[in-house]
């Protein structure tokens, strides 16, 4: 025998509910009562729908249930706490439909058990917030490796400017004994040093540069209609007197002046060509190349020898960053390339690199003669 309709409605899997206009039960199925535990007579005519909700519930209910119900008619997916009769609360997903039964307004009310749900919704703000935390302490370490960063490239610069005043005093003594005589040992002992103060100088002003293109605005440069050509071969002849060993060669193209910062393109072309020195093959030449066309020009600087890894490439212009070619001797601190990019950058240019086992190593640095 098949169940009458309203016996299905009792024992139906939802809770359904009648209520007149200001809540009041007027009926109530069997699996409502046994989820709030009370039996039906103690909530028809006796008791209404909001009685049964938390107190933010009723604070819903008295601003946005009824007012939505008279308004538009209806209200769904509306997700409430209902208190049981033994003190203990109960998820529910209510959906309202306001109807017109014997001339009487009635809300019928289908509710439904929402406790995955809420567990889920209480999970994914127990997650958002322990994300929320996980930021904050990232956002909060950040700025202190920031500040840590900072003050140490503060105290590179300090102490590089300060290293200069020594070494101007190195620089003059080995001035007042090379206007002396001197024997050949002497000699050659003063050229060391004069060697080597040369080569703290461009340390310290790598060590400049590098403060001033990391916590400063970047680079200055003075612009200036220069002959590039000119600028580059006297770099050229500089360095091969400081590599008398090697075969260091200019070629030029094109013609016209562009402006540039003339000394800034020196030190470009100086750390260029030193690390051509140090990582290409030392029985082959070392090409610099500058080409100028209608628009740009730039300064190549090319050599033989083992090419540089991918992986290298991709991250060759960062600071502290070397190739793994050659002896530790010969290895510097890695912001010569640095320095060649901000340089660059500075004259809105660009610098690039491309090193295989056939064409050897190129850096290119491009710029505009404009």
């Amino acid at each position: 025998m098949q169940p009458s309709g309203e016996a299905l409605l009792k024992a139906a899997a939802c809770g359904l509910v009648h209520t007149d206009a200001g809540g009041t039960f007027l009926r109530v199925n069997r699996t409502f009562c046994s989820w709030v535990g009370y039996e039906p007579d103690a909530l028809i005519g006796a008791c209404r729908l909001q009685d049964l909700f938390t107190m933010g519930g009723k604070l819903f209910h008295q601003t946005h249930w009824a007012p939505l119900l008279q308004l538009q008619g209806s209200v769904s997916e509306v997700k409430l706490d209902i208190v049981h009769r033994d003190g203990s609360t109960l998820p529910l997903v209510l959906n309202a439909v306001v109807v017109t039964m014997e001339g009487k307004v009635v809300h019928e009310v289908a509710a439904f058990v929402a406790r995955d749900r809420d567990r889920y919704e209480r999970e994914l703000l127990l997650s958002r917030k322990k994300l929320e935390e996980t930021a904050a302490e990232a956002t909060r370490l950040e700025a202190i490796a920031n500040d840590r960063a900072l003050l140490a490239e503060e105290m590179i610069g300090i102490v590089s400017h300060d290293l200069r005043n020594p070494l101007s005093g190195i620089t003059l003594a080995r001035a007042l004994l090379e206007s002396t005589p001197l024997d050949d040992s002497q000699q050659r002992t003063v050229a060391r040093i004069g060697r080597a103060t040369e080569r703290a100088n461009r340390l310290i002003a790598d060590l400049l540069d590098f403060t001033q293109a990391r916590i400063g605005k970047g680079l200055s440069v003075a612009l200036q209609a220069i002959d590039v050509h000119e600028a580059v071969g006297h770099a050229v002849e500089e360095l091969a007197h400081v590599y008398p060993g090697r075969a260091l060669q200019h070629v030029r193209s094109g013609e016209g002046e562009s402006m540039a910062d003339a000394n800034r393109l020196v030190q470009l072309i100086g750390n260029l060509v030193s690390n051509a020195m140090v990582y290409g093959r030392p029985d082959a030449p070392v090409t610099v190349t500058s080409s100028i066309d209608q628009g740009a020009f730039s300064i190549a600087v090319h050599n033989e020898g083992p090419p540089i890894p991918p992986e290298v490439q991709a991250r060759i212009f960062q600071p502290m960053t070397r190739g793994s070619s050659a002896g530790s001797a010969s290895r510097s601190i890695g912001l010569g390339l640095f320095i060649v990019r901000e340089i660059a950058k500075a004259h809105r240019g660009t610098a690039s690199v491309a090193s295989t086992a056939e064409g050897g190593t190129t850096f290119t640095t491009i710029f505009p003669r404009a």
